[in-house]
């Protein structure tokens, strides 16, 4: 078996329960200094970038040469050994680069190759997303890689097929390769993207200046390039009569893995997490357990990152750590609340509204619309997030932002709504103490 990376698994939480209360919640820390070595091997990775090529790429002209151009810039941010294809989305998806249906390894020759191929892309018709993911999906088939990353990047809206048939290739290509998405202008749809990075595990911006897709198709390739572990999986087990109620990425963006369970053992369960670099992830669990008298304690679940074995290996166990329930009659420590638990719960809260009053506001629901963006107001303002309150600032009038007083903003320019609406799920890393533990535990 090979060495094992670096992981570090830490559990926070008020483990003390009241009687009769049987809900446990605990915010589950993971970092990963990447591979035992600090460096992935050059032909362990595969990059799929996929460039928007409708109509609507020619206006402004800018958009189509400064995706070009980034294109150009995330080929040449590919170490050698690299597998790699370049896709253009039009209503059909083509192969650009290379002239044969596969991947190619990253040189000097075929990143210049790559380039000039690039350089010849036009803009002519429509948008058809799940066909050039379905296509990715089949480039990323030819090869053994096992990190595998695409850049999706689009100006417009999918027309040319329906809803349910790119839910139909979501469904096909979800957990083949992690995917970042991009809109560059205001006409594209954020829950459309949003949902085609939360299945493929990755993650959705706007860009709202052509000249800015550069830089940031560049910082995609690279963190790319840093992955060092594939396909590791967050394994659950709870114990007899436990019910898992969620599991959620909290940080360093919002990601509902709940419905993403692959079950292990009757008791036990993944959810995926894709690949890893040298970074740490936030998780929050809950887990409803039977109730038990006060004095009585329990493992309420047991969290482990694994990734799959090799050659009829067993599973990798990366690291693990341990969710404690205590029943007291003590209310000093039942009626603790844990700040890493309170903090990300404040964050997804804070998430809900902005997304909730937006949908509000374009239904036309003053009222629901108000009172959702006034709640993300007062939130974001208690919890120190000032960037997203200078966003919400540019939608609403704040008058008292501690009690989330507002007035919705009679005109709003799309790119500010747009870019508070992508960015509502990225969250604000709570500040960490020493993890919660439970005296005389360490047996349990």
């Amino acid at each position: 078996m090979t060495a094992q990376p670096d992981f570090a698994v830490d559990v926070y939480q008020n483990e003390y329960l009241p009687a009769g209360a049987t809900e446990v919640n605990a915010i589950v820390t993971v970092t990963s200094a990447g591979s035992p070595t600090g460096q992935t091997a050059s032909g362990a990775a595969a990059e799929v970038i996929i460039v928007d090529c409708s109509g609507s790429m020619h206006v402004p002209r800018t958009k189509l040469s400064s995706a070009k151009q980034a294109t150009a810039a995330a080929i040449d941010t590919l170490r050698d050994g690299v597998e790699f294809a370049v896709v253009a989305g039009t209503d059909d998806a083509r192969l650009v680069y290379p002239y044969r249906h596969g991947l190619v390894v990253a040189s000097p020759t075929t990143r210049a190759e790559a380039k000039d191929a690039v350089a010849k892309l036009a803009a002519n018709g429509g948008t058809a997303i799940g066909r050039w993911l379905a296509l990715a999906d089949s480039l990323f088939a030819t090869s053994t890689a096992p990190m595998r990353h695409a850049i999706l990047l689009t100006d417009g809206q999918n027309m040319h097929e329906t809803p349910r048939q790119l839910a139909a290739t979501l469904q096909q290509v979800t957990g083949h390769f992690v995917c970042d998405c991009r809109g560059v202008g205001t006409d594209w749809e954020v829950k459309e993207l949003r949902t085609i990075a939360d299945a493929l595990l990755g993650t959705v911006d706007i860009i709202a200046e052509p000249e800015d897709l550069e830089a940031d198709f560049r910082a995609m390739a690279a963190g790319a390039m840093g992955k060092a572990v594939a396909d590791v999986s967050l394994r659950l087990w709870t114990p007899q009569g436990a019910t898992v109620r969620f599991v959620k990425q909290v940080e360093p963006t919002l990601v509902d893995l709940t419905g993403r369970r692959t079950d292990t053992t009757p008791r036990e369960g993944d959810y995926p997490t894709g690949s890893w670099g040298s970074e740490t992830r936030d998780y929050h669990v809950c887990v409803q357990v039977p109730a038990a008298a006060t004095g009585e304690k329990m493992m309420a679940g047991r969290v482990s990152l694994v990734v799959p074995g090799t050659g009829g290996d067993s599973d990798q166990v990366l690291g693990k750590g341990r969710i404690l329930a205590v029943w007291t009659e003590d209310t000093a420590l039942s009626t603790r609340i844990n700040r890493e638990v309170a903090h990300y719960t404040g964050q997804a809260e804070l998430a809900d509204a902005i997304q909730e009053g937006l949908e509000a506001r374009k239904a036309g629901d003053v009222e629901t619309a108000t009172a959702k963006l006034g709640r993300a107001v007062q939130l974001a303002t208690e919890t120190g997030h000032s960037d997203t309150a200078k966003l919400l600032a540019k939608v609403v009038d704040v008058e008292d932002a501690r009690t989330g007083t507002v007035r919705l903003k009679r005109k709003v320019e799309a790119v500010d709504e747009m870019t508070l609406d992508t960015r509502s799920s990225k969250t604000m890393r709570v500040r960490k103490k020493q993890p919660d533990t439970v005296p005389g535990a360490e047996g349990a």
